[in-house]
């Protein structure tokens, strides 16, 4: 009877005992990585909401720097526990490797965006032209970034293929300047043609005054002279005035009798 109970006490103090305690280490360290992998991330996700990075890139980096902390807590238990870790971690890097390898688009999109949020050349509401498309930027995204044409239409483009190609920003800047070519006749007064346009950039409210406006001529062309105009507006009044002003040059050039050039042919017939 003697000889199974010391069997048995034997038995819980090599084995059971023992990992009795390995097992309550490893739950104290599972628990206390996590409270200290949520106070590490939460603290890395205060720090960086003091910059200009953009919100989706800060959740994302603390979901990183949360996620990589709990890997080493789970390997940091793993050997607490006698398993050996060395394999699991190799087991990790090839399986790491071969994901790597079967979303390479994905993961070229997903660095291509990484490297977006940092730099910033867009931000949501900006109008932009990239990658074949224009439009307003709606949001950003890790792999792909949204935005809305002038019709309403929604286009969805790979970030790798935006930051593979070059990106216009106009709203970027607060003022642009409109680039417009008015044609008149050879046998029209280009002097009073000129003071017409000059007096209708005049009239118009949103054109700024500073930079002042360009008016000159810009081509001797086959069959008509060819003004040049450029006046500077505000960013969110530039399709509106350059719309008004191809209006208003149009109706003074009728009213003070300047014709616009259009192509014509003559057709000779031989009987």
């Amino acid at each position: 009877m003697f000889a199974e109970e010391s069997q048995v006490m034997n038995f819980f103090h090599v084995h059971v005992l023992p990992w009795s305690l390995k097992v309550a280490v490893s739950l104290t360290i599972f628990i206390v990585g996590q409270i200290i992998a949520k106070i590490l991330s939460g603290m890395i996700g205060k720090i960086l909401g003091h910059t200009k990075l953009d919100k989706i890139l800060i959740n994302f980096l603390q979901s990183l720097v949360r996620a990589l902390l709990l890997v080493m807590v789970l390997v940091a238990v793993l050997d607490n526990l006698g398993v050996n870790t060395n394999s699991l971690i190799a087991m990790l890097g090839a399986a790491g490797l071969a994901i790597g390898l079967a979303l390479q688009g994905s993961l070229q999109n997903f660095a291509a965006g990484f490297m977006l949020l940092i730099f910033r050349p867009f931000k949501a509401g900006d109008f932009v032209e990239t990658a074949g498309t224009s439009g307003i930027i709606d949001s950003i995204g890790i792999f792909s970034t949204r935005l809305y044409t002038g019709d309403n239409k929604e286009v969805i483009i790979p970030n790798g293929s935006i930051y593979s190609s070059n990106i216009i920003n106009y709203s970027s800047r607060k003022t642009r300047r409109i680039d417009m070519i008015f044609s008149v006749g050879y046998g029209d007064d280009i002097r009073l043609a000129k003071e017409i346009i000059l007096q209708v950039i005049a009239d118009e409210e949103r054109v700024l005054k500073e930079p002042a406006p360009d008016v000159a001529v810009g081509e001797l062309a086959a069959s008509s002279v060819n003004f040049v105009v450029r006046p500077w507006v505000k960013a969110e009044d530039y399709w509106a005035v350059r719309f008004a002003l191809n209006e208003k040059i149009k109706l003074a050039f009728d009213s003070n009798q300047i014709t616009i050039p259009f192509p014509q042919m003559n057709i000779n017939v031989q009987k």
